[in-house]
């Protein structure tokens, strides 16, 4: 079968970023549907106390996940960088070294974060009455961190070759088991929240494996040899230069998370089920910021190879544009449903709760904006091959998060909402500057320089 890699170097911006990302987007829908989906048969069938489980271990989870995301992602860079090159030779070098490494991290991540599962609740002050449920899931979470691995980068190497659309096909299946799982498991087998973990792992193992198989078959590109194969010095250190800075990214960000998620497990239980309600709906209202940053990621990696330096402040601005129309539209919409979305997570006994999830919501809605410069600055810098200057910007959300968290003992439920909103305008303020910088120098070292074409 023809390769279905897509070229984003050539043609209308605004009509590459919308080509490429709705596939991207329906993928992070349908990521959160199955997400959203898990989280509400819990709260349905298990009740409150179950949910709060659960979403007590979030920030501990993106915190883990989050690593293995972005570490992933950072490895798609060099790789869509040499096919807007045309390096096919060194493109697959890059594929090989990023396995290797994928194999090294899974493994140690695995082992770690199983050995100290049981600190790590203890240092997030889980609950008590919720401890049990809270490890036994994040725990069967921790254990299936190698699909986590197979899934995102198997993903990022079709992403960096321009095909968004079969993670997305694999993420559809995957969504459809995962919700059949957790209603066989939980409501049928009554295995409680290991049910609910165990189906995600699954899942998430399938969407993987799916994109490993059109990988390994469908991209002429990709056909190694024994010397892609053997590990190189040079290509492991770009990789890592790449890939850490963005792990660590998510894994700074998520330890701001991790220190409000502790503030407010102090509140008590009914807070938790509120913060909790609340997080699940708004990540499904954030995925087209997600496929936006993804798409950008892409779009400016292969740009960057290209040596075509006007096109990335025509994507930026168009997908700065796209960015602000849906923040606008998503927070009027919330604004007349949210009462009734929150109904989906929670059961009778919960509801009245409404009022503090719809205040969660409504507060990190009114800040969408500042949220989508986020992702599309951060990973338009990213493909631009400055992950460590991206990073800064994760430090700064950690120091907006950690900071707000400190007032939630003073303030209570109140300062939580403003948190991951004070985060978000804190890392604009340095992202958006840090932009035209880095293009500048991009432009400095290389000029009007066009790379030689190397055919497969």
């Amino acid at each position: 079968m023809a390769s279905v890699t897509r070229d984003l170097t050539e043609g209308k911006p605004m009509k590459l970023i919308l080509s490429f990302g709705i596939p991207l987007l329906f993928g992070f829908l349908f990521q959160q549907f199955y997400n959203v989906a898990d989280t509400a048969i819990v709260g349905r069938f298990l009740g409150g106390d179950a949910l709060a489980a659960v979403g007590s271990t979030g920030s501990v989870n993106f915190l883990v996940i989050g690593f293995v995301m972005g570490i992933c992602n950072g490895f798609g860079i060099p790789v869509s960088q040499m096919f807007g090159a045309g390096d096919y030779k060194q493109l697959r070098k890059y594929v090989s070294g990023s396995l290797w490494l994928c194999i090294i991290f899974g493994a140690v991540i695995t082992a770690a974060t199983v050995i100290f599962c049981t600190q790590i609740l203890e240092m997030t002050s889980t609950p008590e009455d919720i401890f049990e449920r809270a490890y036994i899931y994040i725990l069967t979470i921790f254990a299936g961190i190698p699909a986590y691995f197979l899934y995102n980068m198997t993903a990022a190497i079709l992403r960096s070759l321009g095909d968004s659309r079969t993670p997305v096909v694999w993420l559809v299946i995957a969504s459809i088991i995962n919700i059949i799982l957790d209603i066989v498991f939980i409501v049928a087998f009554k295995w409680d929240v290991f049910g609910a973990a165990i189906a995600t792992v699954i899942a998430q193992f399938v969407s993987g494996f799916g994109c490993l198989f059109k990988v390994c078959r469908d991209f002429p590109v990709l056909k190694m040899d024994k010397d892609d194969w053997k590990p190189s010095g040079k290509n492991i250190g770009m990789l890592l230069a790449m890939g850490l800075p963005m792990g660590l990214q998510y894994s700074i960000t998520a330890i701001g998370s991790v220190v409000l998620q502790t503030a407010v497990n102090q509140l008590g239980t009914m807070y938790v089920t509120a913060v909790t309600a609340a997080n699940k709906l708004s990540m499904f209202f954030c995925c087209p910021f997600d496929a936006m940053g993804s798409t950008m990621a892409t779009y400016a990696g292969q740009n960057v190879g290209a040596r075509k330096w006007d096109r990335l402040n025509k994507g930026m601005g168009s997908c700065v544009l796209l960015g602000l129309i849906y923040s606008v539209a998503s927070f009027l919409f919330l604004l007349f449903t949210g009462d009734y979305l929150a109904m989906i997570f929670l059961d009778e006994k919960s509801a009245h709760l409404i009022p503090l999830v719809k205040q969660f919501l409504l507060i990190l809605a009114s800040f969408y904006f500042p949220l989508a410069l986020v992702n599309i600055v951060r990973f338009t810098i990213q493909g631009m091959g400055f992950s460590p200057t991206a990073t800064f910007a994760g430090v700064l959300e950690m120091v907006g998060r950690g900071t707000i968290a400190y007032f939630v003992g003073i303030f209570g439920f109140d300062a939580a909402c403003f948190a991951s909103p004070a985060a978000w305008v804190l890392a604009d303020c340095f992202l958006i500057p840090a932009y035209f910088l880095c293009r500048r120098r991009l432009l400095k070292k290389y000029g009007a320089e066009t790379p030689q074409v190397q055919q497969a």
